[in-house]
């Protein structure tokens, strides 16, 4: 009789140090909705930066990048924020679903969602004209005089607040596995993201606004992706045992 060479295979997300790789992420769904995350900040900085370059009459040095909501094609930017928000929110289902452990398992989804509240919000209400956008708008205009103004305010500022604290619970995250320079990097992104907020009402603030925006959008695409990458399903663990064979 002989016995045949012991194959046992390990689970998924066990192939490093407990808590270092968040397992689960390896479920096709988590995996799918956490993508949604690494799609969304590059869309949003792009389609604005295109719309900034191709839309009469507007400027990044004069007016936020939220007023391209305005005007015949303000369709595109509210487009882009909703369909933006609407895959922020489904990666924090996925840090949800996929993220199980481990510091900020709980706050990064639901921080994830607020900022994706903020975003579709920024889509739904419209702000009011400001920084001579549209055309014929005087150039120092900008003060909220609208309820749905006031709405989109409110939403924007919730969204900011949200995105430094993201970053600082990927810091944290990051720091716990050691992971330094990317600890590093999410505590520049929330300093950057705070400055661009802190400064949007002072000359060309609205360029630092769009900048900041747009790193911690990034940031947050960046950071995803290591998540995905590193909770990589390990390979099944074939034992060196040789057969043993039977008299």
């Amino acid at each position: 009789m002989t016995t045949s060479s012991s194959v046992t295979p390990r689970p998924a997300g066990t192939g490093s140090m407990p808590g270092h790789a968040p397992a689960g992420t390896g479920t096709a769904r988590a995996r799918r909705l956490l993508v949604c995350g690494v799609v969304a900040g590059p869309l949003w900085v792009v389609s604005v930066a295109v719309q900034a370059l191709t839309r009469p009459g507007f400027s990044l040095t004069r007016s936020p990048a939220s007023t391209l909501d305005l005007g015949p094609w303000g369709w595109v930017q509210v487009a882009t924020f909703i369909v933006t928000g609407v895959l922020i929110t489904a990666a924090g289902a996925g840090m949800r679903r996929g993220v199980p452990d481990g510091l900020g398992h709980r706050w990064i989804p639901r921080l994830l969602a607020v900022i994706g509240a903020g975003t579709i919000g920024g889509g739904l209400f419209h702000p009011d004209p400001a920084g001579g956008y549209p055309p014929g708008t005087p150039a120092g205009a900008g003060a909220v005089a609208s309820w749905h103004g006031m709405l989109h305010a409110v939403c924007g500022t919730t969204a900011f607040i949200a995105m430094v604290a993201v970053c600082l619970v990927f810091a944290r995250r990051f720091a716990a596995r050691g992971r330094r320079g990317l600890a590093a990097c999410s505590r520049i992104a929330a300093v950057l993201v705070a400055a661009g907020a802190a400064t949007a009402s002072a000359p060309h603030g609205s360029l630092n606004l769009y900048a900041g925006v747009s790193i911690a959008f990034l940031w947050i695409a960046a950071a995803i992706t290591w998540i995905l990458t590193a909770a990589r399903p390990a390979l099944p663990a074939v034992s060196d045992a040789p057969a043993v064979a039977g008299r």
